[in-house]
């Protein structure tokens, strides 16, 4: 999914956007494991790897690259590079080992987000000082993502034209933005995309089974028996799964936000289902808060930012509003309704940038479009489709292990089940597995068997009360998939708690250094109350 960094807070920090805000606003405040289906088969061992070749690459970080089976189910045949960056531990005396991890998506970069991660203080997935001590952590970009032949099913003149700032072609009122005739062939250009920049036989490659094994070749490659694993959002499917593939290998896991893993490799229209719904309570939550706050603290709305909020959106999508630049903020253009709601989806699933969000909102309905615009621009990767580099990856990753019905009926089931039960991001949701509808690249020996990672540690699970993209229940789901695991639950509204959160910071950090958990069902508090009071006064 997931994604599942589709937060921009998570991309640049909330200081950063506070800066960004009050600018525009005018103000200033070893061998590969086994193969199968449903059941796991046997297949040919793939060859060991060489020890890796490491080169500097920034401040106490070295860079390598890996060469891996294309399919392990043929060892000696195509091979395929894959990016390696290492952050040293900072403690060599006190070292335990390797950490891998991966920060989600699919399709965000890990070796990009172990580089930026000095600048994301504060964000999901940033790694306390206890940790960087004792570990060198690792960061493989995924087949088919960052540096690892990133996948790609546009041309440049197709992405500049999606991601333009002169509005999107996407109406917020329409499932899945426009008529479905016009999705089909959107949904046709871009899968025509995919196999014309890149083989059938990639594309099939891209499921997490395989992203496991080539993380079993980067352990044996460090020379480490056993490694040390985070996972965020979407690395909480490649979490269980290499567990499950390579339990022997396994020294701590800790699996943030949670995916539910059957259904990750189920149907692909529930599962869209379950995350338009997420993110709906999360809007929901903003607007409860906004209201219950009052207008003294959150003056959108006037008291009823639900209704405000819809006549914005109608607003903005019949008349978008002009951006001027703005050096080091915004090139530019315009904002349409759809953007304001992708923007909003986006901050209302944080309540750390709920603020943020105030802010914006009451800029645009006095007639500023320049703070929602340049959020929407930095929302990297959605669980439904944005303009950007990284949802192609996302695609071609989840088309290699979703169940996706082909009958176009199925879709306009869910789309009106989508838009009925979540009355806004249910549009979002609607039609966004079509591309999977008709993937031209079929895995037929993905791994399907249940994730239990029986033999491996206990794991720790760590879930949001209110998570925007993977719903609490996905994690209840998965402490009882999983043989071992022990669920830790952080209260409010959030996508990740580790380096959030100093109660799931301190829990993260003693699972993966000592190796214990707190009780399972143990609760962490947020730090601080939500509040939606804005970041810049408004001028009314």
């Amino acid at each position: 999914m997931i994604q599942s960094r589709s937060r921009p807070a998570a991309r640049y920090g909330v200081v950063a956007f506070a800066a960004a805000v009050m600018v525009l606003t005018g103000c200033s405040s070893g061998a590969s494991g086994p193969r199968g289906t449903s059941a796991v088969g046997t297949s040919a061992a793939a060859p060991s790897p060489d020890p890796l070749t490491w080169s500097s690459c920034g401040k106490n970080l070295e860079c390598a690259t890996i060469k891996v089976p294309q399919e392990y189910t043929e060892p000696d045949g195509a091979r395929i590079p894959l990016a390696v960056m290492r952050h040293r531990a900072t403690g060599p005396d006190r070292r335990i080992g390797s950490l891998i991890f991966n920060p989600g998506g699919p399709g965000v970069p890990a070796t990009e987000t172990l580089r930026n991660l000095p600048k994301t203080a504060g964000t999901p997935g940033a790694f306390s000082p206890a940790v960087l001590a004792r570990f060198d952590v690792i960061a493989v970009d995924p087949r088919g993502v960052g540096g690892s032949r990133a996948v790609r099913c546009l041309t440049d003149k197709q992405r500049a034209d999606a991601a333009g700032s002169a509005g999107t072609a996407f109406d917020p009122a329409v499932p899945g933005g426009k008529p479905l005739p016009r999705l089909l062939t959107d949904a046709a250009a871009f899968t025509d995309g995919c196999v014309k920049q890149q083989s059938k036989e990639f594309l099939a490659s891209l499921s997490t089974d395989n992203v496991a094994r080539d993380i079993d070749q980067v352990r044996s490659a460090l020379g480490e028996d056993k490694i040390s694993y985070y996972g965020l959002s979407y690395g909480t499917v490649v979490g269980p799964m290499y567990a499950t593939l390579f339990p022997h290998r396994v020294r701590q896991m800790v699996l943030d936000a949670p995916v539910d893993t059957n259904l990750w490799f189920g149907n692909s229209l529930t599962f869209l289902n379950d995350v338009a719904v997420a993110s709906e309570r999360t809007l929901n939550a903003w607007f409860e808060t906004c209201r219950t706050e009052g207008t003294a603290v959150c003056p959108f709305g006037a008291g009823d930012p639900q209704a405000a909020f819809d006549t914005l959106i109608d607003t903005l999508e019949a008349k978008p509003l002009k951006i001027a630049p703005a050096k080091g903020a915004t090139p530019g253009g315009q904002l349409d309704g759809a953007m304001a709601l992708e923007a909003t989806r986006a901050l209302a699933g944080d309540q750390n940038t709920w603020p943020l969000l105030t802010s914006a909102l009451l800029a645009a309905q006095d007639g500023n479009g320049a703070p929602l615009h340049t959020l929407w621009s930095s929302v990297t990767v959605s669980p439904f489709p944005v303009p950007t580099a990284m949802f192609e990856a996302h695609t071609a990753v989840r088309c290699a292990d979703w169940q996706t019905p082909a009958g176009i009926a199925a879709h306009k089931a869910a789309a009106t089940k989508a838009v009925a039960e979540a009355k806004r991001i249910g549009t979002r949701a609607a039609y966004s597995a079509l591309n999977c509808a008709r993937w031209p690249a079929p895995n037929k020996d993905r791994v399907t068997k249940p994730l239990t990672g029986a033999g491996a540690p206990p794991a720790l699970v760590v879930a949001g009360r209110l998570d925007p993209v993977t719903p609490h229940h996905w994690a209840e789901n998965m402490t009882r998939i999983m043989d071992s695991a022990v669920l830790l639950t952080r209260e409010g509204v959030g996508h990740g708690s580790y380096g959030t959160n100093s109660c799931a910071n301190s829990a993260v950090d003693a699972a993966l250094i000592h190796g214990t958990h707190p009780a399972d069902g143990a609760v962490c508090k947020t730090d601080t109350p939500a509040t939606t009071r804005p970041l810049v006064p408004a001028n009314r």
